[in-house]
């Protein structure tokens, strides 16, 4: 259920079309979603502050109201390992036009990549994405859809009908993936995306999957427009 801060962070993102990063991890944080721990700030020195307590290595990203797509502008570091680094990166991404601070957040580790999307069609109405992610989603082109709400059968055959399923369940002596527990936030983020009717597309990727967890390294909500 969406709360006050949650429905601040949408009302504010209808003016730009989308919603920043560090603001929409607060809304994955809103309907239990893992993401890593982060901070969001335009001051060094609590960037000092939070690499100090969670140590490193760090990923950075630019906070900026102008900038979409983060990777392509140049906007993301990731493996800082120290402060020197930090303070390098922390003022190069101050120059950044619309410049509204840096996200910095822990790495987080797994086994294998996934990316989790929705768009919501004229016809179908919200359809919900499950793939093969990370850097090489291109590359692999391996996805299915299924229409918003899921249950756990359609959460299951999404799982299942993936060509690279190998690399979810193990193969060759790997570790594989926490299965049960990505069928559960299959299910869960369908439910975001039916109360969310605002929404015109999401893209999780990469969410790292360990046989733990499933944590959202990335998150862009883009808006319908009025």
């Amino acid at each position: 259920m969406l709360n006050a801060q949650g429905k601040k962070i949408m009302a504010q993102g209808k003016s730009r079309g989308w919603i920043m990063e560090p603001e929409a991890k607060t809304l994955l944080r809103i309907f239990n979603f893992a993401v890593p721990a982060f901070l969001w700030t335009g001051k060094l020195q609590e960037a000092e502050a939070f690499a100090a307590e969670q140590g490193f290595p760090l990923a950075m990203k630019i906070v900026s109201s102008t900038i979409v797509h983060k990777s392509e502008a140049g906007g993301v570091v990731l493996g800082i390992d120290g402060l020197e680094g930090l303070r390098e990166h922390f003022e190069r991404f101050r120059a950044f036009e619309g410049f509204e601070g840096v996200l910095l957040e822990e790495m987080v580790r797994g086994s294998a990549e996934v990316i989790i999307g929705s768009k919501t069609d004229l016809q179908f109405g919200p359809v919900v994405l499950l793939g093969i992610g990370g850097t090489g989603v291109e590359i692999y082109n391996d996805a299915v859809l299924r229409m918003a709400p899921l249950t756990s059968a359609d959460a299951r055959s999404m799982i299942e009908s993936l060509k690279g399923k190998a690399l979810l369940t193990g193969f060759r002596g790997s570790t594989g993936i926490n299965i049960a527990y990505l069928q559960q936030m299959l299910i869960r983020f369908s439910n975001l995306v039916m109360e969310l009717d605002d929404i015109e597309s999401i893209d999780l990727n990469p969410v790292i999957c360990s046989s733990e967890r499933a944590v959202i390294a990335d998150a862009r909500f883009i808006l319908q427009s009025e």
